[in-house]
């Protein structure tokens, strides 16, 4: 039945049993290869980029001024 933890585990056998026993481990191993970005805080000024930015961020209140 789908969408239950019992069809999850017969899917994920059923898979396994047609791919191999590393289809997880090959189709995550593919998503982890895939980004190319790096993250904010990638490159050569990156963290401290990620450290000033966010420096400023945590400045910035969302919350309303107090009116008196």
């Amino acid at each position: 039945m789908a969408g239950t933890k019992s069809g999850g585990q017969a899917a994920a056998a059923t898979n396994k049993k047609k791919y191999g026993s590393d289809f997880y481990a090959r189709i995550g191993a593919k998503g982890g290869k895939n980004g190319n970005t790096g993250g904010f805080a990638a490159g050569d000024a990156g963290r401290e980029r990620a450290r000033i930015y966010g420096a400023v961020g945590g400045r910035i209140s969302r919350r309303p001024k107090k009116t008196v």
